[in-house]
C-alpha cells in the first residue's frame, strides 16, 4: 500500500508511490530531503505528507517479517497522536497541542492503529483513536478522508483494518443503522457494462459509479474485513466469476475477478495523471497483488508478482520506506521471502531506512498460511495490500495507503 490523495499532490505521490488509495510514478522527480527529519522517523524525504502513514507502514512491514522495530520508531508514531485520538500526516511539533488547524484525518489514524496493535502494549493509542475514528464515521456507514468529507471505498477499507486489528467487529460498527460494509456495497458496480464487478472511489456528480483498480484493491480487502496485512485465504476451487454482490464477500469476489483482468494484458496497473503519459502503478499493483491474494486468488496474482520483483528496484529505492513495505506485504500475501525478490534484500533496505531494529528476525523463510489463524509451516504467508494518500485532489487518486487509492482514477 502508497500514497492516497494529497492536497499537494505531486508531492505526495512522489513520496509514496502508491496508494491506507495511493500510487507514485516511477518518473516523478524524487522528494527533496527535509533539513531537519525527527530522530526515529523513517525516510530521509520531508515528511509533511505522509511522516504517520510511512511510519506505520515500515513498522508493520518489519513485524510482519519478524523484525522488532527500535523503540524510537515507535515512539516517534505514538508521540504523533493528537490528544483527540487522531492523526494528522505529520506534526513538526508533537509537543504542541492539535487544533481546528491541524490537518487530521482518517487513513493516518487507521494505518497507525494497525501499526501500534499488531506491535502489541498500545491499547490506550488505539483505543482512542478507535474513538475518534467512530465519533467521525458518516451516516451512510462509511468514512471519507476527512472527518465529514462523503465516504470512498479506499477510507472506508483502511478504517475497517484498524477496528479489525483492534479486535472489533466491522460489522457492528453502526451510524444510523449502517455498517461500513453497507457503504462498500453501494461503491459496488454491478457484473454488466464497463467495470463489471469493480468498485468506484466515490459516487461522480450523477450518483454514477466508475471503475478504479486502486479503490477496488483497497475494497476487496475491506470487505474481506482484513487490514493492510492482509489474511490467508485458500482457494475456493471456483472459476472467478462476477455475480450480483448482496453480501460484501460477494463484492470482494467479483472485485477479485476485475483485478485478474486487469492484471492479465500487462502484469500490471498503470497511473494516470492529467497531462502526463500513462505509467506503470507500482504501489497500486502491489496492492492488487495483496487483494488478489487475501481474496483467495493468489495465482491470478503469480504474472504482477513477477513483474514487481523484476522492475521494482528504481521505484523502491526513490520513494523509500513506504515502496520498500509495500513491498514486502505483497511478498509475504503471495508466500515468497521478501529477502529474496527479484534479487533484492527488502527486510534489510526497509531497515536501513531508519533506527536500527531491536531485533533483525527470521531469513530466509516466511510462515506458511494455509488458512486465517492457521500457520503449517515454512514457505508461504499472507500479508498485507495497500497505501493510503494525503489529501483529497479531485479527479485525481493517489494506495492500504499514500501506500494507494485514487479518485476517479481509471483502471
Amino acid at each position: 500500500m502508497i500514497v492516497r490523495r494529497s492536497a499537494a499532490v505531486l508531492a505526495a505521490i512522489a513520496v509514496l508511490g502508491g496508494g491506507p488509495a495511493a500510487a507514485a510514478v516511477a518518473a516523478t522527480p524524487s522528494p527533496s530531503a527535509s533539513p531537519s527529519l525527527p530522530h526515529g522517523l523513517y525516510g530521509t524525504a520531508d515528511p509533511t505528507y505522509d511522516g504517520v502513514w510511512r511510519q506505520s507502514l515500515a513498522l508493520l512491514a518489519q513485524h510482519t517479517t519478524g523484525v522488532l522495530p527500535a523503540t524510537e520508531a515507535v515512539d516517534w508514531l505514538t508521540g504523533q497522536q493528537c490528544d483527540s485520538g487522531a492523526f494528522a500526516p505529520y506534526r513538526a511539533q508533537p509537543t504542541a497541542k492539535c487544533d481546528a488547524k491541524t490537518p487530521v484525518d482518517t487513513n493516518n489514524t487507521a494505518a497507525a492503529v494497525q501499526a501500534l496493535a499488531a506491535l502489541g502494549g498500545h491499547g490506550a493509542q488505539t483505543g482512542k483513536a478507535l474513538t475518534w475514528l467512530k465519533s467521525v464515521q458518516n451516516k451512510d456507514g462509511g468514512w471519507g478522508y476527512t472527518a465529514g468529507s462523503p465516504s470512498d471505498a479506499n477510507s472506508t477499507s483502511v478504517v475497517i483494518g484498524a477496528l479489525t486489528a483492534a479486535g472489533e467487529r466491522p460489522g457492528d460498527v453502526h451510524k444510523d443503522g449502517k455498517s461500513p460494509y453497507d457503504a462498500l456495497l453501494k461503491l459496488a458496480l454491478p457484473c454488466h457494462g464497463d467495470g463489471a464487478g469493480a468498485f468506484a472511489y466515490q459516487p461522480d456528480k450523477k450518483g454514477g459509479l466508475t471503475a478504479n483498480a486502486d479503490a477496488t484493491a483497497a475494497a476487496v480487502v475491506g470487505a474481506l474485513g482484513k487490514g493492510l496485512a492482509g489474511a490467508a485465504a485458500r482457494p475456493d476451487g471456483t472459476a472467478p466469476a462476477c455475480k450480483e454482490a448482496t453480501d460484501p464477500g460477494q463484492a470482494a469476489r467479483n472485485g477479485a475477478a476485475y483485478l485478474g483482468k486487469a492484471l492479465a494484458k500487462d502484469q500490471h496497473l498503470t497511473s494516470a495523471l492529467p497531462g502526463a503519459k500513462d505509467q506503470p502503478d507500482y504501489g497500486n499493483t502491489a496492492d492488487a497483488v495483496i487483494a488478489l491474494a487475501t481474496a483467495g486468488r493468489g495465482e491470478r496474482a503469480t504474472g504482477a508478482l513477477h513483474w514487481l520483483e523484476t522492475h521494482h528496484g528504481p521505484w523502491a529505492r526513490q520513494n523509500g520506506p513506504a515502496a520498500y513495505a509495500q513491498l514486502i506485504l505483497a511478498a509475504h500475501a503471495m508466500g515468497t521471502d521478501p529477502r529474496h525478490f527479484g534479487g533484492s534484500d527488502l527486510v534489510t533496505a526497509l531497515n536501513a531506512t531508519g533506527p536500527a531494529p531491536q531485533a533483525a528476525g527470521r531469513t530466509g523463510r516466511t510462515e506458511k498460511t494455509d488458512a486465517p489463524g492457521k500457520k503449517t509451516g515454512s514457505g508461504s504467508g499472507f500479508g498485507v495490500w495497500w497505501t493510503v494518500g494525503v489529501c483529497l485532489v479531485a479527479g485525481i487518486g493517489v494506495g492500504f495507503l499514500l501506500s494507494g487509492r485514487r479518485k476517479g482514477r481509471q483502471p
